[in-house]
């Protein structure tokens, strides 16, 4: 029964760390390309815009036209 509060009570005393803001000098870590969502912007552009191409479909990425690809 004691085993059982002490778990609890640890586990308790980590969730604050979970909740600690990004400090301003950690940011430049962040904020390198590689952890981008999108790393490649353009490639990724282009590979949408093949990809709606050939499904014969306009995707609803940000560009309009049919899936013949003469956007």
């Amino acid at each position: 029964m004691f085993g059982k509060y002490l778990i609890i009570l640890l586990l308790a005393m980590q969730l604050p760390a979970c909740t600690l803001g990004v400090k301003p000098w950690q940011r430049d870590l962040l904020a390198k390309p590689q952890m981008a969502l999108d790393s490649q912007p353009i490639q990724n552009s282009y590979n949408e815009h093949i990809y709606f191409s050939k499904e014969a479909s306009s995707g609803g990425k940000g560009f309009g036209g049919g899936g013949c690809g003469c956007n």
